[in-house]
């Protein structure tokens, strides 16, 4: 009589794992299974999702779009300004360093953008993060050979971390005329090319 209760049992465990989908050892405890055959979540994302192609590939796209940062950052003269300071323009924030060798590639492309956008409502807004006075008057020399972008700079090196991208480099956010983070991008990326300019014509053509 045991074995055939061994039997049954060992018949029983084998449908169990044939109802699961086979070839996955799994214990019979609901909650478990539960876990393991759960789909993985996938954070909704807004219709600029479109736009995540070519060099834009990993574009993110949230469909939550809060406000960007009140954070203090500095102009070439040492004055205090805020991404309050751009409302009703779009805004493209790139944040940079010396010692990051994708942003220095990629710099000539941004100011390329500024360039083809010089007679539209978009503020290309690099902002420099390096620390000392050293470094930054490297940073100026630098972004003054990208004619024509402005020099901005973080010294205390924090805004990165402010940003979804959450410390990565290069990192850029697009930012609508309300001052809503409506897209971001970490890493290097060819910002004058035509999904570029696709992405940036759909947040001009929205309503202030």
């Amino acid at each position: 009589m045991s074995g055939s209760k061994t039997a049954i049992g060992v018949v029983a465990g084998v449908l169990l794992i044939a109802a699961i989908g086979g070839g996955a050892f799994l214990y019979a405890k609901p909650d478990v299974v539960a876990k393991v055959s759960a789909p993985p979540q996938v954070a909704p994302k807004s219709d600029l999702a479109r736009f995540a192609t070519g060099s834009l590939a990993r574009l993110e796209t949230p469909a939550a779009i809060p406000a960007a940062p009140a954070y203090v950052f500095k102009t070439r003269d040492g004055a205090d300004t805020t991404f309050a300071d751009f409302r009703g323009k779009v805004v493209l924030v790139n944040l940079w360093a010396m010692w990051c060798a994708p942003c220095r590639t990629e710099m000539p492309t941004i100011a390329a953008l500024a360039t083809t956008y010089a007679d539209r409502p978009l503020v290309v807004l690099p902002i420099n993060v390096d620390t000392g006075a050293d470094k930054i008057a490297d940073a100026t020399s630098f972004i003054d050979v990208h004619e024509p972008l402005p020099l901005y700079s973080d010294p205390k090196f924090q805004l990165p971390f402010e940003f979804p991208g959450k410390g990565k480099m290069p990192q850029t956010i697009l930012l609508d005329r309300q001052g809503r983070i409506r897209a971001s991008f970490s890493g290097e990326a060819d910002w004058n090319s035509p999904e570029a300019h696709a992405l940036i014509d759909a947040l001009l053509a929205e309503p202030g």
